[in-house]
C-alpha cells in the first residue's frame, strides 16, 4: 500500500498548494459542485477525512452517530447527508477550514499508514479493506482538487496518480452495476493511455466481453461524474460498453 499512500500525500500537497494562497474572495468562488463554493468543498474533504480516520480506528459508527445526530434517523441519500454535514460547518471561515483540512488529512494519512492494509473497516458503502479506503480517499481528493482548481481558474495536468483511481473505478464496476440494478453481461477490460502516453491495460481473470479504450484521464473524469462520456473520445465495444461509461464511478452513493 506504500505507493497508494505516497500518491495520497502527493495529492494532498497539490491541494495544499491551491488553498494555502486563497483569499477571502477565493473561498467564496462557486465550484462545479452545485451549491458549494471553495470553502464548502474543503469542509467536505475535511469531514470525510475525519470519518476515514474514525473508520480505521474502528470508531466509524460512533463518530457518525455523534456527527449526524437527529439527521441519522432520517432516510436520506449519501449526497443529501454530505450536504447537511457541510452546511453545518461551512460558516467557520476560510482560514479555520483550511487548518481543519490540514489536520484531518495528516491524521488520516498517519492512521492509514499504521493500519493493516488488508483489515476490513466500515465505510459509507459498507465494509472494505484499508487499502481500498486509502484509494477511495485519493480519488475523492483528486476530484475535489480539480473542482477547486477550476473555480480558481487554474488548469491542473493529469499525473500517474490516476492509475490508482482508474483501477479503483474498474474493480468496483460490479458494485456500480449492482447499485443501479443493472445486469453485467461479463468481464470488462480497460485499454487506456496514461498521462505520459504509456499504455494502461486492466484485464479481468476471465476473457473480457467488453473493452473500453481511450484516455485514462478522460475515463477518470467520467467516473468522477465531471464530464459526460459523449463529450470524450472514449470508445467501447461489447455488450456493456455504454452502460459501463454511464455507471462507472470512483465514489460511494
Amino acid at each position: 500500500m506504500a505507493d497508494i499512500l505516497i500518491a495520497l500525500a502527493s495529492q494532498h500537497a497539490e491541494l495544499s498548494d491551491l488553498i494555502d494562497g486563497c483569499t477571502n474572495d477565493d473561498w467564496e468562488r462557486p465550484t462545479r459542485c452545485e451549491g458549494w463554493d471553495v470553502a464548502a468543498v474543503l469542509v467536505h474533504l475535511a469531514q470525510t477525512d475525519e470519518f476515514a480516520t474514525a473508520s480505521v480506528h474502528g470508531d466509524f459508527d460512533r463518530f457518525r452517530h455523534g456527527f449526524l445526530g437527529n439527521r441519522e434517523r432520517q432516510t436520506v441519500s449519501v449526497d443529501d447527508a454530505a450536504a447537511a454535514q457541510v452546511d453545518a460547518d461551512r460558516g467557520a471561515g476560510g482560514d479555520a477550514i483550511r487548518q481543519r483540512w490540514h489536520e484531518a488529512s495528516q491524521a488520516m494519512r498517519a492512521a492509514l499508514d499504521a493500519a493493516d492494509p488488508h483489515e476490513r473497516v466500515t465505510w459509507i458503502s459498507g465494509q472494505l479493506s484499508v487499502q481500498t479506503l486509502a484509494t477511495t480517499r485519493l480519488s475523492e481528493c483528486w476530484i475535489h482538487t480539480r473542482d477547486i482548481a477550476s473555480a480558481l481558474g487554474i488548469e491542473l495536468q493529469p499525473t500517474d496518480r490516476l492509475r490508482h483511481i482508474t483501477r479503483l473505478a474498474w474493480r468496483t464496476l460490479p458494485y456500480a452495476f449492482e447499485r443501479a440494478d443493472a445486469a453485467m453481461h461479463g468481464p470488462v477490460a480497460l485499454d487506456l493511455v496514461g498521462p505520459n502516453g504509456e499504455p494502461w491495460r486492466f484485464d479481468p481473470d476471465a476473457p473480457a466481453l467488453t473493452t473500453i479504450r481511450g484516455s485514462a484521464a478522460e475515463f477518470c473524469e467520467v467516473a468522477a461524474r465531471r464530464v459526460d462520456p459523449d463529450a470524450t473520445d472514449l470508445v467501447g465495444d461489447g455488450p456493456d460498453a455504454a452502460t459501463v461509461l454511464r455507471l462507472v464511478r470512483t465514489y460511494a452513493q
